[in-house]
């Protein structure tokens, strides 16, 4: 006799799983959280476990002890972890261990360019357009005004952390800010690099929709590494709001996007300065490359499908993975 189906999906609350649990409710999960005080979930109904990486990393011994009970019982252990390869400068030691005990079934990450496996399993996630946020009414009516030269503001804008003093890790997007700035002064472009602190979305959003190019450069996770890798969220989401983005060259944008279809970006400053004339010089073919590049997200690169490719990688593991308890 079967027993009764799973559908629960439980987490501890990791904040990579936050933008997926609706997801996951849509595809009729009933998602819990459990933490230490309370009551397990019987691993009977539960088809799968999100856990923290960062959680797992401070008491790895004691999560793979627990992540081992829900394996054996048909519960798969899964995480994403959106702070590669830069690991939020955690120990060494605590890294080399959680990658010789393999505590996860499934590891997923938004990049592997260092190539660390902490899994049975590991796959590359990007990050993705939050459309339960910020969503916008893509309508012709829209699109045309889009087009129409004098509804913007701003030339070239960004907007984000970029407080060198306060936080090493944007050290180098300050200084590079403060170098743009500087190339671009004296060309009578309307140009605004503002902190994201206190901006709510809505104003993030009309931001991104009244900026010729909307730039992107570095990451917190691309602190201390020799290559910029995985895309931040910001690379989804501008063109999600129907914005231009211009990006700083990322290894793994050829993994999301083609560039010159639906990608447009750049390598170091005096390449910046040039891309940024060149697109405000060929207004109609940066938002036709807009339009393009909106499309492909919504078509393949919300949370929405983020949960999708997990829950198949799931559904794999649990035909491949009977369960032991009868």
């Amino acid at each position: 006799m079967s027993g009764p189906p799973r559908k629960v999906i439980t987490h501890d609350g990791a904040k990579t799983f936050i933008p997926l649990a609706a997801h996951f409710r849509n595809l009729g999960y009933d998602v819990r959280r459990i933490d230490d005080n309370a009551a397990p979930a019987d691993p009977r109904e539960t088809f799968a476990h999100f856990a923290c990486f960062y959680a797992t990393l401070k008491s790895p011994l004691r999560s793979l002890r627990r992540f081992h009970s829900l394996t054996v019982q048909g519960v798969p252990v899964l995480t994403w972890n959106r702070d590669a390869p830069h690991y939020l400068n955690q120990l060494r030691w605590r890294l080399a261990l959680l990658e010789t005990l393999h505590p996860f079934d499934f590891y997923a990450s938004h990049s592997t360019i260092d190539g660390r496996r902490f899994g049975a399993e590991n796959l590359y996630l990007g990050n993705a357009a939050d459309t339960d946020n910020y969503f916008f009414d893509a309508s012709a009516a829209t699109w045309r005004q889009f087009r129409q030269a004098n509804h913007y503001r701003y030339d070239v804008s960004f907007f984000g952390a970029m407080d060198g003093g306060r936080a090493k890790e944007m050290r180098s997007r300050q200084a590079f800010f403060a170098a743009l700035a500087e190339c671009l002064s004296g060309k009578g472009l309307r140009v605004l690099f503002s902190e994201a602190a206190g901006m709510s979305a809505t104003e993030q959003v009309a931001l991104i929709q009244t900026s010729h190019i909307n730039l992107n450069f570095g990451a917190s996770c691309d602190y201390g590494t020799p290559v910029a890798s995985g895309l931040p969220e910001r690379c989804y989401g501008i063109p999600a709001c129907g914005g231009f983005l211009l990006c700083d060259r990322r290894t793994h944008a050829k993994d999301d996007f083609t560039p010159g279809e639906n990608w447009a970006e750049f390598d170091g400053l005096n390449d910046c300065v040039a891309k940024i004339e060149f697109w405000l010089a060929n207004f109609g073919a940066a938002r036709d490359l807009a339009e393009r590049c909106h499309a492909h997200v919504m078509a393949h690169h919300t949370y929405a499908h983020r949960a999708a490719t997990l829950h198949q990688a799931l559904l794999a593991w649990h035909e491949g993975r009977r369960s032991l308890i009868r």
